[in-house]
């Protein structure tokens, strides 16, 4: 894939797992870019190790993994930030 094409999927993969983490309001377009790039390298390693196929273009399957590579990353990310109680 191309780089418009990376950042065109990792945009579209960040937005729909900050949507699932309900993260979205937190984020901007870039780090949704960053997020999904990073999430399909996860998910594709993660389903590589399973014996599954991982992003294998830009596709329905590639934006799954993908999805859920960025996923188990916001989820990581959310529990290694510090939590402040609200007053």
């Amino acid at each position: 894939m191309s780089i418009i094409s990376w950042l065109l999927f990792g945009g579209i993969a960040g937005w729909l797992a900050s949507l699932i983490t309900n993260t979205d309001q937190q984020m901007g377009v870039m780090a949704n870019i960053a997020v999904g790039i990073v999430g399909a390298l996860l998910g594709g390693l993660i389903f590589n190790l399973l014996g599954g196929d991982g992003v294998t273009g830009f596709n329905l399957w590639s934006v799954i993994v993908a999805v859920i590579g960025a996923v188990i990353l916001l989820a990581i990310l959310k529990a290694a930030r510090p939590h402040h109680p609200t007053p």
